[in-house]
């Protein structure tokens, strides 16, 4: 009950941590160091940051918590792709992955607990959206996942994706917070150009990144070629229909110049014929974007199938034919519930 009283430092930026330290009577400097061994360091006590007097660590103990994410589970794959569950201070879980290929080292990490979007095809909308994530909790995961791949492969994270469990523009100052935190100098100091933010497509809120001028990537999860077939897999696709996504991805481009990957996951018989490609092809044509073909993951007691390989490959040449830049993924960890659609927490 003690540690509930307390007040969690890592909600407390820079500026309000000085001002902490100044109204103890100690200099603005240490709050300095207290960030970087929060943020940079990434430790999980009090006693860890050695250059404060014991006298600052007891105040700093008595005053304040913190609540570092803890793993709970984990399980690799055949393919060597590793899905971690962590658990948080208040009993919720979130799940990431790590994804080694031969290019990139990736992290897919969780913006919340649960999801509220219900996506037809994905094992994640089935859970009751929990809560947002604090940015604590976000930037843990990266911590946890860099671990990792140092651990097993010996090579750090070269790239972090936003496509986990829950819709990142509904958590948005949180996870925009939580970005700082990993691309700051004063944090974990990693390249914007290598985080990409995945969106089951908020019009409002893909204007707001354009507003605020970000430097990530971002990529929109369309998935149907048309509104009718959206609707039906996307409950989302009623308030954010097609037209208004194609307006807010130009706004989006004309204010920060980045390009926006379109994700297609292709399913048998629904929406990988020749005329949805064609479909597909006349709403991306004047866009800023290239589209990723998603292998769909299997997921219990869904009704849609993995497209057959041939229809993907012709889905995917008709595209590139037209001059769309377009891209197969195959996906990876479907053995251990890891891949794409597939994170619901079932072994917890």
């Amino acid at each position: 009950m003690e540690s509930m009283l307390k007040k969690d430092i890592r909600n407390y930026d820079l500026k309000e941590l000085e001002k902490v330290f100044v109204e103890k009577g100690e200099k603005p400097f240490r709050a300095k160091q207290v960030y970087e061994w929060l943020w940079s360091r990434s430790v999980k006590s009090f006693e860890e940051m050695t250059n404060l007097s014991i006298n600052t660590r007891k105040w700093l103990t008595e005053e304040f918590d913190f609540f570092p994410v803890s793993l709970s589970f984990q399980q690799k794959s055949g393919d060597g792709t590793i899905k971690q569950a962590y658990a948080l201070h208040d009993n919720n879980t979130v799940e990431g992955v790590l994804i080694p290929t031969k290019s990139r080292m990736t992290a897919c990490i969780s913006s919340q607990a649960g999801c509220s979007l219900s996506c037809a095809f994905c094992a994640t909308g089935f859970l009751e959206r929990k809560k947002n994530l604090d940015p604590g909790e976000i930037y843990d995961q990266v911590v946890h996942l860099n671990n990792l791949a140092m651990e097993e492969y010996q090579i750090p994270l070269s790239n972090i994706v936003l496509m986990g469990m829950g819709e990142p523009l509904l958590n948005y100052a949180n996870v925009m917070k939580a970005i700082e935190y990993i691309t700051s100098p004063k944090g974990l100091g990693m390249s914007s150009k290598r985080i990409t933010l995945s969106t089951a497509g908020i019009s409002k809120m893909i204007k707001k990144l354009g507003d605020d001028q970000v430097k990530f990537n971002l990529a929109l999860s369309l998935h149907a070629p048309n509104d009718v077939k959206r609707n039906e897999i996307m409950a989302i696709n009623e308030t954010n229909n097609l037209a208004a996504l194609k307006e807010s991805l130009k706004y989006f481009y004309s204010k920060t110049g980045n390009k926006v990957t379109l994700e297609y996951i292709i399913f048998d018989g629904f929406n990988d014929s020749i005329e949805d490609a064609k479909e597909l092809h006349l709403y991306a044509k004047d866009l800023p974007v290239m589209i990723n073909i998603i292998e769909y993951n299997p997921v219990e007691g869904v009704r849609f199938r993995k497209a057959k390989p041939e229809k993907v490959d012709a889905f995917a040449a008709y595209l590139e034919q037209k001059g769309i830049i377009t891209k197969v993924r195959r996906s990876r960890g479907k053995d251990i519930d890891a891949a794409c659609g597939q994170l619901a927490n079932k072994n917890q």
